[in-house]
């Protein structure tokens, strides 16, 4: 761990042997010396720029929350379980069936006849909705119309775009496992950009003046704030939700039978009160998983190289936390002007999936080395198994 002082406040870092880019360093210090933030920012290994705040830290706050800082996929995060058996498929077949079992990617804008989301919602999504979304979408809607998004059911139990994938591992014992990563989806970015918009308006009708517009903050005893943790706590059930169907689909698809009791599912993009250091502290997690003592997680890798199932150690100093994955360290643009598709076929050797140029900045190379990623962590996390990629599905 490494501690140094900003300008005004605090930062604890776990960053010892891992690339961190200047601009990213300025993001953290910019938010650790905000008034209302405190004791410190925990920055976690796998830390690189993002909207106002940067992706892998963990911002501990007074009284107000930041919306950029719980990023704009609310509750994205990871669901994995252990299988009792292996697919009788072979690897391709295994991927096919994921894609057709699970739409995917992004087509026309979003908009009609998009192959990232159902065309006829499935009953079982419907039942979901019904059950566990419906009722609290509608009360949001009578918070703040703006909250509701066009194709909230269609979007549930589907996968997205960008980072989020699909993956079948190994483990070091011989296990098979499969990994979800995703979401929110739609409904929980039209919730965040919102109330990015409505800290934003705040702020000018409060006379202050931010560095970082992105740091546009919500005051715990206004009306906004209490809209958008109605929404961030509605989309968490839905991005969980959302998970649990894209599992179920895919295991039946699948045709093999999991080990309940081996599923773990934790968000990595967050926000929830907490007793920290003698007082209740809203903690923020972009980009990183809580990590209490004995608390199971996820720490994926990029999709050439390892994952992780992990727990907890409940270090104080983090706030309990640990990186949600490798972290990158190419932007998309960069990745995909450097990294050739030869490069890519290579990286990905003996991983079934896509080795196109649309996959270049999703590439192993775009990413920090996970190793040294989980090696800078290790007082935050015990290893428990570690998972090799053998079939992977992106957006």
């Amino acid at each position: 761990m490494i501690v140094y002082p900003s300008q005004k406040g605090l930062v604890k870092s776990w960053t010892d042997g891992v690339p961190v880019e200047d601009e990213a360093v300025a993001q953290v210090e910019a938010v650790a010396d905000l008034p209302f933030v405190e004791p410190w920012v925990a920055v976690m290994p796998d830390v690189h720029v993002g909207m106002g705040a940067t992706i892998g830290s963990v911002i501990p706050t007074n009284n107000v929350l930041i919306p950029a800082a719980v990023g704009v996929d609310i509750g994205c995060g990871m669901r994995a379980v252990r299988f009792k058996n292996l697919p009788d498929m072979s690897l391709p077949d295994i991927r096919k069936a994921i894609e057709k079992a699970v739409p995917h990617g992004r087509t026309n804008d979003g908009g009609a006849g998009d192959r990232g989301a159902w065309g006829n919602v499935p009953k079982n999504v419907v039942r979901q909705w019904e059950d566990h979304l419906d009722y609290d979408y509608c009360r949001l809607g009578s918070m703040n119309p703006d909250f509701m998004h066009k194709r909230p059911v269609e979007q549930l139990g589907t996968l997205g775009t960008g980072n989020h994938f699909i993956e079948l591992c190994v483990s070091e014992k011989g296990e098979h496992w499969l990994v979800i990563h995703s979401g929110s989806r739609g409904a929980g970015a039209r919730i965040a950009s919102v109330s990015i918009r409505e800290a934003k308006k705040l702020m000018k009708q409060f006379h202050i003046e931010l560095k970082n517009p992105d740091l546009a903050y919500l005051p715990q005893d206004t009306e906004e704030f209490a809209h958008y943790v109605a929404g961030m706590f509605w989309a968490l059930g839905y991005a969980r939700i959302n998970r649990t169907i894209m599992m179920e689909n895919v295991i039946k698809a699948l045709g093999v039978e999991s080990y309940p009791a081996s599923m773990i599912d934790c968000h990595h993009n967050f926000a929830q009160k907490e007793r920290r250091f003698g007082k209740m502290l809203w903690i923020t997690r972009k980009g990183a998983t809580k990590a209490d003592l004995d608390e199971m997680g996820i720490i994926p890798g990029s999709m050439g190289e390892k994952s992780y199932i992990v727990k907890g150690k409940g270090n104080l100093d983090s706030f309990s936390s640990c990186s949600h994955g490798a972290g990158r360290v190419m932007s998309r643009r960069t990745a995909r002007e450097s990294i050739s598709v030869e490069e890519h076929v290579e990286a990905t050797k003996g991983v079934e999936c896509r080795k196109d140029a649309e996959m270049l900045d999703e590439s192993p190379a775009a990413y920090k080395d996970i190793d040294a990623v989980m090696a800078a962590q290790d007082d935050l996390v015990e290893v428990v198994h570690t998972l090799k990629q053998i079939v992977n599905v992106k957006g």
